[in-house]
């Protein structure tokens, strides 16, 4: 009787296997690679004297930090330091993506404009300012622009704006006792125009009768605002203007050299990428849709604001997202015109402490923290405005 041998593939030279085995041996490769860097950072740090751990955290800073949104001493501990330069790169980075995203939607409907001089004038803005190195414009708006200009006894004032080589004084809010009610008042009032307004728009396309629907919901706030006014016997906030004391100025909200150059620099620099999206959403939609605006009667803003721009919103949104987060991550830059951000104090920290690991982590996951944050919401205001498909 004949017996039938079974043949099997060689393991090496299975299809199912081979991939399997070779991410296997990927992440054994990894893992190796990963276990000699820790193992020669732990014998560098017992080299020096240092361990692993975040219990410097709570020692005194024993450094100043000259701009800070909430009090701070030198005799803060670094936990507090470092919050400090957390909050200063938020700040520099919402500012920042607030003032760049308006002026590239200005500059990017500029550049289609029809007139010769407004599309030329925005075309050199975007071809100079996108293509010269982010930290060069910084070195430029601080030594060239900000710090020449006169010292705070001399300094330029544009009515209760002051400018001097030490920064800028301007005018600030201060909190009222009937700031909370006010404010209450006012997200009611918001909310009420965005319904007033949409009931009004629906009217108008339907019976392509004029309602006036922004007008009506910025009457409708500002008749609220009055009445509110009236009733409380004041506003929801105060005004405190900068005064010269002969030394320094007192009053308002001060912004140092450092802040403006580079609040500026970024400003310019990612609106110039915004208004080319801006630009390249409105063009990628379909000219009918412009077209049939223009046959039904609408006015060319009319158009823009109901019709072509709502449709580009959904091509600008994507990557719109990562222009903002590299102004993020730009803003790390602000170390070289001495800034005080997250950078700055964690470097000063790693020169005072050693504890370069440990910081250096920290300052990675604020990063991460806002740049996390910032994809998240742009996410799902992306899933808002994208187009429904069956």
């Amino acid at each position: 009787m004949e017996i039938k041998k079974t043949t099997s593939t060689p393991l090496w030279r299975n299809r199912k296997m081979i991939p399997i085995i070779a991410q296997i041996l990927f992440v054994i490769i990894v893992g190796i690679v990963i276990a000699f860097m820790v193992r020669n950072v732990m014998s560098g740090l017992e080299q020096i004297g240092l361990t692993l751990g975040l219990s410097y955290l709570n020692l005194k800073a024993s450094f100043p930090i000259a701009e800070s949104i909430i009090s701070y001493t030198p005799d803060d501990p670094y936990t507090r330091a470092l919050l400090v330069g957390l909050l200063n790169t938020f700040k520099v980075s919402i500012i920042g993506i607030i003032f760049a995203s308006i002026i590239g939607v200005i500059v990017g409907i500029a550049r289609l404009s029809d007139n010769w001089l407004v599309s030329k004038v925005a075309t050199v803005y975007v071809e100079v300012f996108r293509n010269t190195p982010l930290l060069v414009q910084i070195f430029i708006w601080n030594f060239a622009v900000f710090l020449p200009m006169p010292k705070i006894q001399d300094a330029l004032s544009i009515g209760s704006f002051y400018f001097s080589n030490r920064g800028a004084s301007i005018p600030w809010f201060t909190l009222q006792d009937n700031t909370a009610i006010w404010l209450i008042v006012l997200v009611l009032l918001i909310v009420a125009s965005v319904f007033l307004y949409r009931k009004l728009m629906k009217v108008s396309l339907e019976s392509g009768k004029s309602t006036y629907p922004l007008i009506s919901s910025i009457g409708l706030i500002a008749i609220g605002a009055i009445i509110t006014f009236i009733v409380l016997g004041n506003g929801p906030f105060g005004v405190s203007v900068p005064v010269f004391n002969g030394n320094a100025f007192a009053g308002g909200t001060s912004l140092s050299i450092g802040f403006m150059s580079v609040l500026v620099a970024l400003t310019i620099y990612t609106s110039t990428f915004i208004s080319e999206i801006v630009r390249a959403g409105i063009m990628g939609v379909p000219k009918g849709q412009t077209e049939a605006a223009k046959a039904l009667g609408f006015k060319s803003r009319t158009a823009l604001r109901l019709i072509i721009f709502p449709q580009a919103i959904r091509i600008i949104i994507p990557p719109l997202t990562s222009q903002y987060l590299n102004l993020i991550k730009n803003s790390s830059l602000a170390m070289a015109v001495a800034y005080q951000d997250i950078v700055g104090i964690g470097n000063t920290i790693i020169n005072q402490t050693g504890h370069t690991l440990e910081t250096l982590l920290i300052v990675i996951s604020v990063y991460l923290l806002f740049s996390l944050t910032t994809s998240l919401l742009m996410n799902l205001f992306n899933k808002k405005f994208q187009l429904v498909e069956r």
